[in-house]
Order: structure tokens, then C-alpha cells, then sequence
């Protein structure tokens, strides 16, 4: 096996199951397997999965986990982990899209590169706009401090030309490929995390193990967070709680001289966040909403197929459509704002991908229709 694919899915069926088609699509000629670990859905996430994904019918074998509780990111793949056979394992988070050569682009370097342990590669947003968590540094002291003040462009290694292959030390969870010899000697993901920080505190061992940690140019779509609930008080505090383990893990020996500036400004920036959350959660009940996202225009561009599907579904859903029967993806004459529904038999998801990221202007939303599931996936919602 050459391959293991881990997915962690907590309500959001609709967004794991895009995920895995599109890691079928670009797995061609690789031997592969998949493991989607359930993290205790709610919203009838397994019998969906098992339902819509080709399970018996595909050539990649494809495993579903379902635990009986909400084991959080680290523990929920490290379980997965543990049962994968392949060479190198890919953690991939379920709100993203991988382009079809992605994959085996990205093993062929491994294989070409013995010395590197870990890789990640070019996120870009569901405007398109790249995504600057696709390669970090390390959040030294300096670093964090600098960060929380807002000084970042170190953090983001903001220096490095965004199409070559590059050394990083921080490799981004959405898409963290890892070599198992690598994890077999630096361990699994520590199960302190219970979201974010985990690829931080990986990271940072295989650069301690003397492995490379390394940054390739090969694109992904990332919903950015669509598998967690960014609007709650909650995530606030498992965010800011990772930042504060992952500083007291590996710097908590310093001098406080050193440790008490960072800690203040860690608790300062959740502070801000929770403030910001409050007022945004006040306004929405005050009745201040962008009518814009209540009823955005949607356009739809691809073949015969999806024209007569989703005409139908916006007379039933009364949205506000435009539709644009063609076999060749173009994003001109476009309105701001307007979210662009890209037929995935018309298109692959490379095309969809590389054309929202050539618009100059990151003013469109990249939505996806698959002819026959009379389903509409964007960043915001589904549409059934």
C-alpha cells in the first residue's frame, strides 16, 4: 500500500463526501485506502457516507470508524493511524478539494526526497486567494509575540515565492502528508490537542528528529474551517487553549522574563476574539444581517446535464440564478459576490481550482454541483 488517507468528519457529511471523491479522482494508479473516523456525528453522518460513497464498488478501498464519542482532531486520527498500511499517510481535512495531480505529484517528491518527513502544499481559499497558513514557521517566543501584536509575516514565511518547492517547518493539518517511517520514530499526534496546534507540535518533532518538513505547490481547495464552528464561544477557547499547551510543551522552561510577555498576549488576543464574537452574535440578533448572504445570485456554468438539473432546483428553492452552458470554465463578466456553481463532470477540480485562482479580483465564491446528487455545495451551506 502506498498510500493511507485519513479523514475526521464531525457533522459535515455533505463536505466529507466531496472530499473523498476527489481524493478517488486523483488517487488513480496510486494504491490507496481511505479511513473516514466519525467523530460521534449527530447529523446521521455514517448512514449518509455509507450510503452515497462506493464503498463496494470502488477500487480504493474505503473505511468508516465510528466512535461513540467526540474524540477530537489528534485522537481521532491518531486511531486511524494506527490501522493504515501505506508508506505515507495523508491527513486531510474534510472540507477540502484536491486537485486531480495533486496526489501523485506530491508522493513523487517524497520518493525523491528521502530526508523529508512531513510536506504540505499550496491552499488556496473558496474565493480562490492562496492561504497563508499554507507554510509557517515554528511560533518561537519572538515569533508568537510578534504574531499576537500582529507583526505576522514572519510566521507565514511571507518570503518564499509560492510556485516552487520550498523547505517550511510548520506543515498546515488540512493536508499534512507523512511519511510513516518519520512518525514510526517521532510518534502520533499528541492527544493533549483536542483541535488545532497538533500539526504545530508534529511539525516541530520531525524537525527536532531531523526530518524536513517541506512545502509544495501543488493546489487544494480548503473551506477553511467549514468542519468547525468558528462563530462559537467554544472554539475560541479550544484555539487560544492549543496556542497556550503547545507554548507551555516546548517553552515553558524559559524564563518567565521570556514566557510572561507571550502568555499575556495569547490571553489578550482570546480576550479581543471573544469580544468580536459578542458583538458580531449582538448585531445578528439585532437584526443586522448582510441581506446579500440571505439571498446571494448563483451562477451556474458546465453541461446539459446540470442546466436542466439545477434550473429546476432554483424554481424549487426560489434562488436567484444565472445559468452558463458551456464546456470551458470561464469567470468573465461576472458580478462581485456572486457564487459560481462549477459542474465537477464538466470540469475537474485542478480547472476549477487554477481558474479562480488566476482572477485577479478574489470577489467570487467557488461552489460545486455534481450532476445526479442534486446537491449545491458552497462555503457557507448546502443546498439540497
Amino acid at each position: 500500500m502506498k498510500l493511507s488517507v485519513v479523514i475526521v468528519n464531525y457533522n459535515v457529511k455533505h463536505f466529507t463526501e466531496q472530499c473523498v471523491r476527489s481524493v478517488l479522482r486523483g488517487s488513480a494508479g496510486i494504491a490507496t485506502e481511505v479511513f473516514i473516523v466519525d467523530n460521534a456525528s449527530t447529523d446521521g453522518s455514517v448512514s449518509y457516507l455509507r450510503q452515497t460513497l462506493p464503498i463496494a464498488d470502488s477500487n480504493v478501498p474505503i473505511r468508516i470508524i465510528e466512535s461513540n464519542h467526540n474524540l477530537g482532531f489528534a485522537r481521532g486520527n491518531n486511531m486511524a493511524i494506527r490501522l493504515t498500511r501505506g508508506e505515507y499517510v495523508l491527513l486531510l481535512n474534510p472540507d477540502t478539494i484536491v486537485a486531480e495531480q495533486t496526489l501523485g505529484e506530491a508522493i513523487r517528491f517524497m520518493d525523491g526526497h528521502p530526508e523529508a518527513g512531513a510536506a504540505g502544499v499550496k491552499m488556496h481559499n473558496s474565493d480562490g486567494s492562496l492561504a497563508r497558513e499554507s507554510r509557517r514557521s515554528i511560533p518561537t517566543p519572538l515569533v508568537s509575540l510578534k504574531k499576537m501584536l500582529g507583526m505576522d509575516r514572519h510566521y507565514y514565511m511571507s518570503h518564499l515565492p509560492w510556485d516552487s518547492p520550498a523547505p517550511i517547518e510548520v506543515i498546515s493539518g488540512a493536508f499534512c502528508l507523512l511519511r510513516r517511517k518519520a512518525i514510526e520514530q517521532v510518534g502520533l499526534l499528541d492527544e493533549s490537542f483536542f483541535m488545532y496546534g497538533e500539526d504545530i507540535d508534529l511539525s516541530y518533532r520531525l524537525l527536532k528528529g531531523g526530518w524536513q518538513n517541506w512545502y509544495l505547490p501543488l493546489p487544494i481547495l480548503h473551506y477553511k474551517g467549514e468542519s468547525t464552528q468558528k462563530s462559537s464561544f467554544r472554539y475560541v477557547h479550544v484555539f487560544y487553549q492549543a496556542m497556550h499547551i503547545f507554548f507551555g510543551k516546548h517553552y515553558g522552561h524559559l524564563s518567565p522574563l521570556i514566557t510572561l510577555p507571550v502568555r499575556a498576549a495569547i490571553y489578550g488576543r482570546a480576550a479581543m476574539a471573544l469580544c468580536q464574537l459578542l458583538y458580531s452574535n449582538m448585531r445578528r440578533s439585532m437584526g443586522f444581517i448582510d441581506t446579500r448572504d440571505l439571498q446571494p445570485t448563483y451562477l451556474f456554468i458546465g453541461g446539459r446535464d446540470m442546466m436542466a438539473e439545477t434550473q429546476s432546483m432554483a424554481a424549487r428553492k426560489g434562488l436567484k440564478a444565472l445559468f452558463r452552458q458551456s464546456d470551458t470554465l470561464s469567470l468573465d463578466n461576472i458580478e462581485t459576490g456572486v457564487c459560481v456553481v462549477c459542474d465537477t463532470s464538466a470540469f475537474s477540480y485542478d480547472t476549477i481550482i487554477s481558474t479562480f485562482a488566476r482572477r485577479s479580483q478574489h470577489d467570487l465564491s467557488i461552489c460545486t454541483y455534481e450532476p445526479g446528487s442534486m446537491k449545491i455545495i458552497t462555503p457557507k451551506e448546502i443546498i439540497e
